[in-house]
C-alpha cells in the first residue's frame, strides 16, 4: 500500500526505511492489541491462539517495538510525522489497556474506528508523500479521502461484529450508538464518498482501468456487507476484508501499473 501511493502518485519508489518502519510497526502495534485482547463473545480461533501463545505474541511486540524504534531513528528528520502515527494508533488499543488511566478512555472511545482507518491512512498514503518532500497536490488529496473512506468502510464491519464484545467490555463506540440501519446508513454513505472521490481522479490524468482497479474494493466491500454482518468467521475477516485494503495496490504491483 505504502509502494502503491509512492509510485501512483510521486511516480517514484517509496523510501525504503518507510517500508522497513511499517512492517515492524504492524507487527508490534497488531501484536500489542491482540496480546490485550480477552474474550469474546464471539467464538474464534483467533482468541484461542492468541491465549494459548500470548508468549508469541509477546516476543512479536518486542520484535516489532525495536525494528520500528531503529527505523524510527533512521527517519529522525521526519520525527514530527512518525511520532503522530505512534499517537494515533496507540489510542486505538489503549482502552484495552488494564490501569485506571487508560479504562477511562472506554467511555469516550467513540472514534477508536475513526482512529484504525486514520493510521491505515496516514501511514499508507499520507507519510509516503510527506517523506517523498515532492509538493501536495489536488490527486494527492482525492487520493487520501478516498482511502480514507475505503478503510472506514471495512473497518465498520469489523466494529459490527465486535460491537457486543465493545459492549460488555464498557467500551463506547459510534457503532455501538448506532441501530443497525444507522450503521448500514454510514457504511453506504462512506463509500459513496469513497467512490467519488475515486472517480474524481480522472480529471487529474488517471487512466479508466487505474480508477476501475482502485474501485474494486469497494465494490466487493459493498457486496460483502449483508454476508459479512451475519457471518463473523476469522477467515472472512482476517483474510477477505482485511485483503481488500491491498487488493488494489498488488493488482498494481503484479500489472506494473
Amino acid at each position: 500500500m505504502v509502494n502503491q501511493s509512492s509510485h501512483l502518485l510521486l511516480q517514484e519508489s517509496p523510501n525504503i526505511n518507510l517500508l522497513y518502519f511499517v512492517f515492524f510497526a504492524t507487527i508490534c502495534s497488531y501484536s500489542f492489541h491482540w496480546y490485550l485482547t480477552g474474550e469474546s463473545v464471539i467464538p474464534s480461533p483467533r482468541i484461542e491462539w492468541t491465549k494459548q501463545f500470548r508468549t508469541i505474541i509477546l516476543l512479536l511486540f518486542f520484535i516489532g517495538l525495536i525494528g520500528a524504534a531503529i527505523f524510527f531513528f533512521l527517519l529522525i528528520q521526519f520525527w514530527f510525522w512518525l511520532l503522530f502515527a505512534v499517537v494515533i494508533t496507540f489510542l486505538y488499543s489503549a482502552p484495552k489497556i488494564p490501569h485506571p488511566w487508560f479504562r477511562a478512555l472506554r467511555k469516550v472511545a467513540l472514534g477508536k474506528t475513526i482512529f484504525l482507518a486514520m493510521v491505515w491512512t496516514y501511514v499508507t498514503t499520507i507519510l509516503p508523500i510527506v517523506l517523498s518532500e515532492q509538493p501536495w497536490r489536488a490527486d494527492c488529496t482525492l487520493f487520501v479521502i478516498s482511502r480514507f473512506f475505503l478503510v472506514y468502510a471495512i473497518c465498520i464491519l469489523f466494529d459490527y461484529r465486535d460491537r457486543e464484545d465493545d459492549k460488555t467490555a464498557g467500551i463506547r463506540s459510534l457503532i455501538t450508538y448506532l441501530s443497525i440501519k444507522g450503521i448500514y446508513r454510514l457504511f453506504i454513505f462512506s463509500l459513496l464518498v469513497f467512490a467519488a472521490a475515486t472517480i474524481m481522479l480522472i480529471q487529474y490524468g488517471y487512466n479508466g482501468f487505474t480508477i476501475e482497479i482502485l474501485l474494486l474494493p469497494g465494490i466487493i466491500t459493498a457486496a460483502l456487507y449483508n454476508y459479512a454482518t451475519h457471518n463473523f468467521s476469522d477467515m472472512l475477516y482476517y483474510f477477505v476484508l482485511d485483503g481488500l485494503m491491498a487488493i488494489s495496490a498488488i493488482i498494481m504491483l503484479v500489472t506494473g501499473i
